[in-house]
């Protein structure tokens, strides 16, 4: 790509000339951290935020060039601008920024749903703009920017589900950006990305908010030995819990139809365990743990563990 083409000094050309991350919690501050150890992502980083709390610390741990309120100047003359909100938030947001877009910009995202990218952005994209979406599959329980780290997507998958017409230098373009960033690029299409993402991450973090909510609900005493005595898997599942609530809910309402096409297939694996337990099937409850321990080594086989 021309964007790689060596500087006078040998060092590459800047991806971008003026990045706007719009959202600076876990994935948009680790993307900053990376973005200003490397230099070679963007000459200008621009960072906008809704919150003041947030833009305050944004410019106490320096990390970007310019610190922005507004989202609509924040994108002004922007070659690059990546949505890292809730994507629930996504409609409001592009409503406000299409006005202000450059023509040839690129407009990418981190979120964890792409159907919904997909059909909150595309009917507000001006002509001349060009939207390839991607998910990071990486991640923390911990949000906000003093959370992110640059090495947060080192060996992690990025997945990208550009548009059918899509603009393949931006396509490009943004697969070199997660590069750069460490990540290993896969590309899908958007209803593949959400079925596969809603088993391997959205219907876990449901059955940990669930076990947790559970334990919560039982008796005072009960639920203080609960926590004095909780093994690993508990605590595991306590960590997952821990992730932040607007994020996650949006990302369960936005994903509705594959999430509840697992839940469904899980509710119903779990009711003949279940059965399996009550009747003493000794046979059928090894072999679901032999598939457990199969998953895990395909996991760290592939170096995902």
């Amino acid at each position: 790509m021309a964007a790689d083409a060596p500087t006078a000094q040998g060092a590459p050309e800047p991806l971008f000339q003026r990045l706007c991350l719009i959202g600076v919690g876990l994935i948009g501050s680790s993307i900053a951290r990376v973005a200003r150890a490397r230099g070679d992502i963007a000459r200008t980083l621009v960072v906008t935020a809704r919150s003041q709390a947030t833009l305050d610390r944004v410019r106490e741990l320096g990390l970007a060039d310019v610190v922005e309120e507004d989202a609509a100047k924040a994108v002004e003359g922007a070659d690059g601008v990546i949505f890292c909100i809730p994507v629930g938030a996504y409609a409001e947001v592009m409503a406000r920024i299409a006005p202000h877009l450059a023509p040839g910009a690129i407009v990418s995202d981190v979120g964890s749903t792409k159907g919904s990218v997909v059909r909150d952005l595309t009917p507000l994209l001006p002509k001349g703009v060009h939207l390839v979406p991607a998910h990071p599959m990486a991640g923390t329980e911990h949000s906000g920017p003093d959370a992110g780290f640059a090495e947060l997507f080192e060996g992690r998958y990025t997945m990208l589900t550009p548009l059918a017409g899509s603009d393949p230098q931006a396509v490009q373009k943004i697969a070199e950006l997660w590069r750069r960033c460490g990540s290993m690029v896969e590309t899908l299409d958007p209803v593949t990305h959400d079925k596969i993402v809603a088993i391997v991450s959205h219907l876990p973090h449901l059955i940990a908010f669930t076990i947790c909510s559970t334990a919560d609900d039982l008796a005072e005493e009960t639920k203080e030995q609960v926590l004095k005595f909780a093994a690993g898997g508990f605590r595991d599942f306590t960590r997952i819990a821990a992730s932040d609530p607007t994020m996650w809910r949006d990302v369960f309402l936005n994903n509705r139809e594959a999430l509840l096409e697992m839940l469904g297939r899980f509710v119903e694996d779990a009711h003949a365990l279940g059965r399996a337990v009550r009747w003493g099937q000794a046979d059928y409850i090894e072999d679901r743990i032999n598939r457990g321990r199969k998953i895990r080594r395909g996991l760290i086989e592939r170096h995902q563990a």
